[in-house]
């Protein structure tokens, strides 16, 4: 099997189980480090529900994203005058947070109800429009089918794609008994590694920055030890409590109520 990355001859590594009743092989590059499975056609199945129902982690998860994705943003070449897109945005939590926090937040997603932003939908914008300072893609790379095509796709929205994907780190054998395959419910099909992300960068002409399970692909060149700062949660929360004091609530409220 030839690897969605970087096209080279991919090696299975592993079987597994998958929504307890497929063997499905994984294969990962020697290469850039990619690890996918096959030609996922359980995804119909697995997607019975666009919100994985183990997902129990997904409001406390946004609470932490939002507080670091703030202080990137205060921190860096990123401002409260400026437009936002949320890639996948799910129910739109992250966008009602994003702009209870005084940015210009829009809702993406092709597979999930909008149910907090529905005035901030960007298939409402003009077509002309449709241009932001960055991009957010939370827990959205491990699902993509194609992921090359698909982060081309977010950079005709933005030069700047901040996404959230947990790397593989260790040995196969560690990395097949790994949570983060998720083979229980089926959606886990793209994993990464660091050296995939370099490859992606390179041949897309971006600039890297990663820190943990954090990581930015831009055009724009942002200092490393700013990144790395504004991606420690305890030093993200201090710094938006004391500085960080602007919000779009009252403005959307006025909005909703016309």
């Amino acid at each position: 099997m030839k690897c969605k990355i970087c096209k080279q001859d991919a090696n299975h590594v592993f079987t597994k189980k998958v929504l307890r009743k497929y063997d499905v092989k994984y294969y990962q590059c020697p290469d850039c480090a990619f690890l996918q499975t096959e030609e996922p056609y359980w995804l119909d199945e697995a997607y019975n529900s666009a919100i994985n129902y183990g997902d129990i982690g997904l409001i406390s998860r946004n609470l932490i994203l939002s507080e670091l994705v703030t202080s990137l943003f205060c921190l860096s070449d990123f401002s409260t005058d400026k437009k936002y897109i949320d890639y996948g945005g799910g129910y739109g939590i992250f966008v009602r947070i994003m702009r209870d926090n005084g940015f210009n937040f829009y809702w993406y997603d092709e597979y999930c109800e909008n149910i907090y932003v529905k005035k901030f939908d960007s298939n409402d914008l003009p077509p002309e429009q449709r241009k932001f300072d960055a991009l957010t893609a939370f827990e959205v790379f491990e699902h993509l089918v194609d992921p090359l095509a698909e982060i081309e796709k977010m950079l005709t929205y933005s030069d700047s794609i901040i996404f959230s994907t947990v790397l593989t780190r260790g040995s196969i054998s560690e990395i097949e008994n790994w949570w983060y395959i998720g083979e229980s419910h089926g959606q886990h099909i793209a994993i990464f590694n660091k050296k995939t992300l370099e490859y992606i960068s390179n041949k897309l002409n971006l600039n890297l920055y990663t820190s943990k399970d954090m990581h930015l692909l831009t055009r724009k060149k942002i200092n490393k030890l700013t990144y790395k700062l504004a991606m420690n949660f305890k030093f993200a929360r201090l710094y938006n409590t004391f500085f960080h004091k602007k919000t779009l609530l009252q403005s959307d409220y006025d909005l909703y109520m016309k």
